[in-house]
């Protein structure tokens, strides 16, 4: 989830020519702020030009970037400064609404203000790598929000391996909730798509083994 560069929206355009549905872009765009800003709000012109791009790219739903959520959060009043005016902004043109943050309190925050939201983006993994508070407190964080959450560093930088990283995602979330991965190739997108559904459906998936000579003793003797 990012903002498209534009050539990348004719590689999605042939993706869902190829498989026959559409994509669902979510788009994750930072808007300029200054130390003005928290009081006197964004440039509404420059968010509108921003905002236009990313409708001309095909988002569906635009979520601002951790890098502009974060540092709109005002622990004190516990409320997000300007943010209604961007998810204002957003609506008015087709989009979903959303947040793309790193602090935990951002989603509990946006809840107690009846923030204009869709969803939330919010780290998660079983390490706690790069989340603020512990894992069980992020958790209860996710459980507990009225909004849905997708959660994603769920591998944490390549520092847990899939089976890993997506059992403990996929039960510790709820039904309403996402896990994102980052592939680099059809291939890997399929694998994790295997790997999750079955954790979801508490079967063997099919990904095939990583095969050494230290595990020839695991396998199956031969006839």
């Amino acid at each position: 989830m990012r903002t498209f560069p534009r050539t990348m929206i004719g590689e999605v355009s042939v993706a869902e020519q190829r498989v026959g549905r559409g994509a669902v872009i979510i788009s994750t765009p930072s808007f300029p702020y200054d130390a003005r800003t928290p009081f006197e709000g964004f440039d509404l012109d420059a968010c509108a030009r921003i905002l236009d791009e990313e409708v001309a790219k095909g988002a569906a739903i635009c979520m601002p970037h951790t890098d502009t959520t974060d540092v709109m959060i005002d622990k004190c009043t516990r409320q997000h400064r300007q943010m209604d005016v961007l998810c204002r902004l957003i609506r008015e043109r087709g989009m979903g609404t959303g947040l793309s943050t790193h602090v935990p309190e951002s989603v509990v925050f946006a809840d107690e203000t009846g923030l204009d939201v869709d969803t939330y983006i919010q780290i998660f993994n079983s390490m706690g790598f790069l989340m603020q508070v512990e894992v069980d407190w992020v958790a209860h964080i996710i459980r507990n929000a009225k909004k849905p959450v997708i959660t994603i560093k769920s591998m944490a930088a390549g520092q847990l391996r899939p089976f890993q990283a997506l059992t403990f995602s996929w039960n510790a979330i709820r039904d309403c909730d996402m896990v994102t991965a980052g592939t680099m190739a059809p291939e890997e997108a399929a694998e994790l798509i295997d790997l999750s559904l079955g954790i979801l459906e508490h079967r063997q998936a099919t990904p095939e083994l990583q095969r050494t000579r230290s595990k020839s003793t695991l396998m199956a003797a031969p006839e």
